[in-house]
């Protein structure tokens, strides 16, 4: 067993496959392994962190993230640190902070694009770049949590294959940003955690992003159920654009490397989801022809130049796929959804536990969390320790985000767990 270590000796250790002291942590370390703001407000209420009214801040607006400020990663002893880029999902930066209040009474901060004024019927209108002369691109509905993204695809009965459309939002990293990525990752690199890195324009296909909410006016084809049969009807344009996107990637990863040099462990590459709850949303095959050549071509790239670790996320079943994602070179796996068909964390860290990083799976964030008891979330915590820890290969992490209405006391049992049965060598 190794001892004290810092959080990023600890995270490296686990990436390498390896027990370190304990098992990792991550809380906030992307848009993927967050909380949402009301949780980490009863959170800090729980923890005895603020006084009752103190407002959270809001980080990323699409998912209603909270921000994981550095006493509450202090107090849970969190290993990661996100570094994300400036704007949010709606295009505008996180700064010029107002006081807001949630419909479910959680007093936040929100960043000065983001729309307070409820419409008519009471649902919230969320507008790219913060721009209320541009048509909106997310809905809250009343007495929600999330925003939905709006659709805003221009008919396609003359449509005109054009590359161009569906490349607005790649190009050449900026000056500019390239500037800001090397302070952040230089700031945070002071800290003693690991760099989980996100960077824009290397997912493939992503339907988060394929509605594009931070452009005013976006072109070619935005629409979610669209762009999913493009895949099949469309697969030679869409390959084309494949390649495009990835000429840009793959420059574009060249210069935030020469930025951010090795300070960065792990580098988000892919948040397209492949999977359903009862199996993929593509074939192995469509996946080895279509994705797989343009994953490998950037794991490549970074395995090649760089120290960086993979990482894809790919919500529900996948096991149809893991073959292919590990063959196309990633290193870590997340979120790990035990409960989707065929996602047996036993058959999971059996069959992969060698040649995957398993980033998540910790506690089932579709049932266990919201609807367990304290009880019931301590066991599935402890067994996901159980089976997932030994050899390292395990930074723990709920499946995805910590959603709205879980229960602080499941949260609190939660972390509670993993302090206590986290720790190598595993009971």
């Amino acid at each position: 067993m190794v001892t004290s270590l810092t959080s990023r000796q600890r995270v490296e250790l686990a990436l390498s496959h390896r027990e370190p002291d304990r098992v990792p942590l991550d809380l906030g370390g992307s848009g993927v392994t967050g909380m949402h703001v009301s949780n980490v407000y009863a959170l800090r209420q729980a923890l005895g962190l603020d006084e009752p009214g103190r407002p959270v801040k809001v980080v990323e607006p699409y998912q209603m993230l909270g921000e994981i400020a550095p006493d509450l990663a202090a107090r849970l002893g969190t290993d990661v640190v996100a570094l994300g880029k400036r704007e949010t999902l709606f295009g505008y930066r996180n700064e010029g902070w107002r006081p807001w209040t949630t419909f479910d009474g959680t007093p936040v901060l929100v960043p000065a694009g983001f729309n307070t004024e409820p419409e008519s019927n009471g649902e919230i209108l969320m507008y790219p770049r913060g721009d209320k002369s541009a048509p909106p691109s997310g809905r809250m509905p009343a007495g929600g949590f999330y925003f939905d993204a709006i659709i805003r695809q221009e008919p396609l009965d003359d449509w005109q294959e054009n590359l161009a459309d569906n490349l607005e939002e790649f190009g050449p990293a900026s000056d500019d940003d390239l500037a800001y990525y090397a302070a952040e990752a230089e700031r945070l690199y002071t800290t003693d955690r690991a760099i989980l890195a996100s960077f824009p324009g290397l997912a493939f296909g992503d339907v988060a992003q394929v509605p594009a909410p931070w452009l005013k006016h976006p072109k070619g084809i935005r629409d979610v159920a669209e762009w999913y049969m493009s895949t099949a009807t469309r697969r030679d344009f869409v390959y084309r654009l494949f390649e495009r996107q990835c000429e840009i990637a793959l420059a574009n990863l060249e210069r935030l490397h020469a930025a951010v040099g090795e300070r960065i462990a792990v580098l988000m590459v892919s948040g397209t989801d492949f999977g359903t709850q009862t199996g993929p949303f593509v074939s192995p095959r469509t996946y080895r022809e279509l994705y797989q050549p343009f994953h490998k071509q950037l794991n490549g790239w970074i395995h090649a130049h760089t120290r960086w670790k993979t990482f894809i996320h790919t919500c529900g079943s996948v096991v149809a796929l893991l073959e292919d994602i590990v063959a196309a070179g990633f290193d870590v796996l997340n979120p790990v959804q035990c409960s989707a068909a065929g996602m047996d964390p036993c058959f999971l860290k059996r069959t992969y536990g060698e040649r995957v990083v398993f980033w998540g799976g910790g506690v089932d964030t579709q049932r266990t969390l919201p609807f367990g008891t304290p009880e019931e979330v301590s066991a599935e915590v402890a067994e996901r320790l159980r089976v997932f820890g030994p050899g390292g290969g395990f930074v723990f992490n709920t499946v995805h985000n910590v959603q709205a209405g879980v229960p602080v006391a499941n949260v609190l049992a939660m972390y509670e767990t993993l302090r206590r049965r986290g720790r190598y060598p595993l009971a």
